[in-house]
């Protein structure tokens, strides 16, 4: 076939990422359901097919997260962290506030500022507390506990208390506190309760910032990378030297693809997890505990932490069998299945659409140089030969992994060389050194296994080599 372009260069790649992905039309218009839907999917095909790369394409046409997740410490509870939902605005207005009244040293009583460190008792000159002695008349600010003498020695405080009488005659307590800078704020006993409270909404930890990636992957059977954790504390949470239990909580999978995707691959390795899978979908929230009975986390719990994502769920054929029956309905109830296709005909328009793949793998990898159109005229032909060889037909094979190792291979090697393209040399050589070792033991060997058997004398098929 003879190619409309000098180099790949030239190839207009499309905007749209879903029209990246070759040769999987219907995939790719259900999965543009699944996005405007809100819609499951299970995608079965063999490895390389692109599952993954549909599952990236829709998490990147979905709208922005609105909802920050975060949990905050519950002085009454301490192991049950408070679960706090609250949008981008919310979280910009959340700001420290000032509470009770703030007083110049001279304002306050004069036995606030002398028990504060900030007025002279002989002279009630006032002055910074952190001078020890008055430097108006020498006297020290603080009095000293003269040994043998007994008594309680009268140190420095920060805080003072005193009752005030209010005008129909109740008291009240007050409250006299040393700031930062060297003045008294006063406060209420209510002030101060008022003020304990919202310190303690401060006491927050974002396990799910607003801004997050809308795709996430999860390979493989881990419980605590799924369905989140809470870290062990040796010290149990003490208060003094131990971690608060809000600032162990970890987040799962399932609750960092709130509002995005989660691509699940190799969904059968889940294993029993799947049943909690099955929760978070029917849900849409998941409560985080520790998951090591035996852990200081076990204890600590949040309860309903939200999980509202697209299922990608990924599988080979022969995997759909130990995939749960449950898990499986659910999302054929609200979602679909969809069988990956591994080749597609050859067909000028295929052929182009191939190109359109080198080009794509050319720009993603960013460190090889463009190929020239003989190039992706030996590239085709070895998408050929590997659509032969795996699925038995002519055409163009769909199993993209192997192609893309064999572009990347033949661009080091053109960098190797310090060409300008991937030419038809590069990618012959690429196919070469990309042979899998058992298809290196073949070309080498007249029988695989004899290259397990040099003690034996077993030679070459060339008759000269002793193996």
């Amino acid at each position: 076939m003879r190619m409309e372009f000098s180099s790949t260069a030239e190839i207009a790649l499309p905007k749209d990422p879903l029209e990246w992905v070759v040769g999987q039309e219907n995939s790719v218009k259900i999965a543009r359901i699944c996005a405007s839907q809100k819609r499951h999917m299970l995608l079965v095909g063999a490895p390389g097919t692109g599952k993954s790369m549909i599952a990236r394409a829709i998490a990147s046409i979905l709208p922005k997260p609105k909802y920050e997740i975060s949990v905050i410490h519950n002085p009454s509870r301490p192991e049950k962290p408070v679960l706090s939902v609250r949008t981008g605005e919310m979280a910009k207005s959340e700001k420290p506030k000032e509470f009770g009244v703030v007083l110049l040293p001279g304002e306050a009583p004069e036995f606030v500022s002398e028990q504060l460190g900030m007025r002279c008792r002989r002279c009630g000159g006032l002055s910074h507390s952190r001078i020890p002695s008055c430097p108006h008349c020498g006297a020290d600010k603080i009095r000293k506990h003269i040994l043998g003498m007994g008594g309680p020695e009268h140190s420095q405080k920060t805080t003072v208390e005193a009752v005030r009488v209010r005008k129909d005659g109740s008291e009240e307590m007050l409250i006299y506190e040393r700031t930062n800078d060297d003045r008294v704020r006063m406060l209420t006993e209510k002030e101060l309760k008022e003020r304990k409270d919202h310190e303690a909404k401060l006491m927050r930890k974002v396990i799910v910032p607003l801004n997050r990636p809308t795709f996430v992957q999860v390979v493989g059977n881990n419980e605590t990378e799924l369905l989140g954790d809470v870290r062990h504390d040796p010290y149990g949470g003490h208060p003094e030297i131990g971690t608060q239990p809000y600032m162990r909580v970890v987040a799962g999978a399932v609750h960092e693809s709130h509002e995005g995707v989660l691509f699940v691959d190799e969904m059968a390795t889940l294993g029993e997890t799947q049943r909690f899978l099955l929760t978070a979908m029917q849900e849409k929230k998941f409560s985080i505990t520790g998951r090591n009975p035996n852990s200081a986390g076990a204890a600590v719990r949040v309860e309903d932490v939200p999980c509202d994502f697209i299922l990608v769920g990924a599988l080979n054929i022969n995997d759909l069998g130990n995939l749960s029956p449950a898990l499986r309905s659910r999302i054929r109830g609200s979602g679909y299945e969809v069988l990956l296709n591994t080749n597609m005909e050859d067909t000028p328009e295929n052929c182009a659409k191939i190109a359109q793949f080198v080009a794509q793998e050319i720009k993603g990898d960013g460190k090889i140089p463009h190929a020239s159109s003989s190039a992706v005229d030996e590239i085709l032909e070895e998408s050929r030969r590997i659509c032969k060889e795996a699925d038995g037909k002519k055409g163009l094979t769909l199993r993209f992994r192997n192609l893309s190792g064999l572009i990347r291979l033949a661009g080091d090697l053109t960098k190797a060389e310090n060409a300008k393209l991937i030419e038809k040399e590069h990618v012959r050589s690429a196919v070469q050194f990309a042979k899998s070792a058992e298809e290196q033991l073949n070309d080498k060997y007249e029988n695989p296994w004899s290259a397990g058997m040099a003690d034996f004398g077993v030679r070459s098929k060339k008759g000269s080599e002793t193996v």
